[in-house]
């Protein structure tokens, strides 16, 4: 069904609930349906395959280009290598801080609320959010893009840890999807990553606060999503796309961060360095996430399984104990 420009655009008549399948929670029917196939005429593949590899980076992130164009280019350079990516000095973004707000003022809950009709949000999911307050920021570096799964690949290699994802299919790396960004990890597996590329490196590597993260995707300006105020579809890989699978690093240009930070919306959700706790002045929410998982790594940014509802750089998430919840992370610097 399109709406909205929407690809996929389900209504959910009640609240979403754990007896819920993930197909059921992704608005799929239990039985086979399509998703979306952005494939190119062979044609067009031979005159993408005689591109340098610069070239299809370049068409990769070039907003306006057909997202087949963009998705073959990308394929090309998971096969061969993708010189956007650099294990050992990951392309950063300067973000000078400061003091800056993060959070959601109480009285834009109940727009939230209607904005996302048809969603089976819970209120109390959006009032971790509340309330808007101050914080202040110490110049740091965040990651343009998510950590890949080549750059995980180095990781694995190099330290020698037996933290395999959960996406690799029988602990095998995925050579058509080298820079995708990796999911199916723990936010430990997260913080290994970054005390290794700390090692190797002699730099200060660790994941963001949430309020790094949240200032990177929203601005000064605040905005609710990392392009602007409204949702549009395009821009992230979200449900809506109804693509229900990663896509290399950096190709829905159009959704990037005023910082010029890429895949903060949709794709993987991103582990932060922080617990979930109230914010100040804020209340405790005790939803499923406490009751089930209690103690937990906030996650921010939403994914390929969810709606646009977790796109939001306001919305505070986490991992539940369940596939659906496809899990990666970006890293940040201490300068």
């Amino acid at each position: 069904m399109t709406s909205k420009g929407f690809t996929h655009w389900p209504v959910f008549d009640g609240p979403l609930t754990a007896e819920m399948s993930d197909r059921e929670l992704m608005g799929l029917p239990a039985g086979f349906q399509a998703s979306l196939d952005p494939r190119l005429p062979l044609s067009a593949w031979r005159q993408l395959s005689e591109e340098s590899a610069r070239q299809l980076a370049s068409r990769v992130e070039t907003p306006g280009t057909p997202l087949p164009f963009r998705l073959a280019a990308a394929r090309l350079l998971a096969l061969t290598m993708d010189p956007r990516l650099d294990v050992l000095n990951p392309p950063m973004i300067l973000i000078e801080g400061g003091a800056i707000e993060i959070g959601l003022a109480e009285s834009a809950v109940d727009q939230v609320m209607r904005d996302m009709q048809g969603l089976g949000l819970d209120r109390t999911w959006i009032e971790k959010e509340v309330p808007r307050h101050p914080v202040w920021l110490n110049p740091y570096a965040i990651g343009k893009y998510p950590v890949t799964n080549l750059e995980y690949r180095a990781f694995l290699e190099s330290s020698g840890q037996a933290r395999l994802p959960e996406s690799w299919s029988f602990g095998q790396f995925p050579v058509e999807r080298a820079n995708h960004p990796v999911y199916g990890l723990s936010a430990d597996d997260a913080d290994a990553y970054a005390a290794w590329l700390t090692e190797s490196t002699g730099r200060s590597f660790r994941l963001p606060t949430e309020a790094e993260w949240e200032f990177a995707a929203a601005g000064p300006q605040n905005l609710e999503y990392p392009w602007g105020n409204t949702f549009v579809p395009n821009h992230a890989n979200t449900a809506e796309m109804g693509l229900f699978m990663t896509t290399p690093v950096g190709l829905l240009a159009e959704g990037t961060s005023p910082f010029g930070c890429m895949d903060m919306a949709g794709n993987v959700e991103e582990y932060v360095s922080d617990n979930y706790a109230p914010y100040p002045g804020g209340r405790a929410i005790v939803d499923d996430l406490v009751t089930v998982v209690g103690t937990h790594r906030v996650a921010r940014g939403g994914s390929f399984t969810r709606f646009r509802d977790l796109t939001r750089n306001c919305r505070r998430h986490g991992k539940y104990p369940r596939e659906i919840y496809v899990m990666g992370f970006r890293l940040a610097e201490t300068l």
